[in-house]
């Protein structure tokens, strides 16, 4: 098993976030990129701010890896409009995949019609566009109940409007790994709630995120029917993974 080609190797700190200054925080990206190039990730997951940065370094230094950025993070409560602006600007800064923090909150409140739009109108913009899009969930503010029925709803927006051909191209995503539980429960994947949305979402694309930090966890989670993993600890996983005889990575 490649593991390094199921990674979304992650940093979406900001400055601010990590308590450095601009140029420390550039250092981190590039430090993510180093080691994108020395592991082959799949892709990196930074903010768009670094998208156009990235991309020169990789091509420079013979990258492989794609880049992804966030949309409506983290919180997810912003309107439809800014969510499709902040997408927008993505794109035309050449990001390959969009991940788009879900109104989670409307979400529980019962207001269908605007996760369905949002869905739609996201999904939309991403595939006219050649991107890949995936939706976070944030698994840490649902139920269980819940977890089933909006990875539900996305798969039926996704294969009514688009077909099953884009299911390739869509994501359900667990989590942003910056929500804040109580009581120290975990605030991202888990394998129960990585089943549930396996179950039900496919065959839409599934990723889990927040919270696999070795090796051993995200063989685990791709044996569960996960395709891709996002993590801040690539690096360690890899090394982790070169004692298998299993992987090259």
């Amino acid at each position: 098993m490649k593991i390094n080609q199921y990674l979304d190797a992650t940093y979406l700190k900001t400055a601010i976030q990590a308590g450095i200054s601009e140029e420390e925080n550039l250092q981190n990206v590039t430090k993510l990129l180093e080691e994108a190039i020395l592991y082959d990730y799949k892709l990196v997951m930074i903010r768009a701010k670094y998208i156009t940065f990235a991309k020169q370094f990789l091509k420079e230094k013979n990258g492989n890896s794609l880049t992804g950025t966030v949309i409506g993070f983290h919180e997810g409560s912003y309107s439809l409009e800014t969510k499709l602006e902040e997408a927008k600007i993505a794109i035309d800064l050449g990001t390959d995949e969009l991940d788009f923090v879900i109104n989670f909150d409307e979400f529980k409140k019962g207001n269908i019609i605007l996760i369905k739009n949002e869905v739609f109108e996201g999904t939309k913009l991403c595939l006219e566009n050649s991107k890949v899009v995936k939706w976070i969930i944030e698994v840490a503010a649902l139920s269980s109940k819940e977890i089933i029925e909006i990875s539900r709803l996305i798969k039926e927006v996704v294969l009514e409007n688009f077909g099953m051909k884009a299911a390739q191209k869509v994501f359900v995503k667990s989590s942003t790994g910056f929500y804040k539980t109580e009581n120290n429960l975990p605030n991202g994947a888990t394998f129960e709630t990585m089943k549930l949305i396996v179950e039900n979402a496919k065959p839409l694309q599934i990723k889990a995120a927040g919270g696999v930090r070795d090796y051993e966890t995200a063989v685990k989670m791709i044996e569960i029917g996960v395709d891709r993993i996002g993590t801040s600890s690539s690096k360690e996983i890899c090394s982790n993974a070169t004692s298998s005889k299993n992987s090259n990575y």
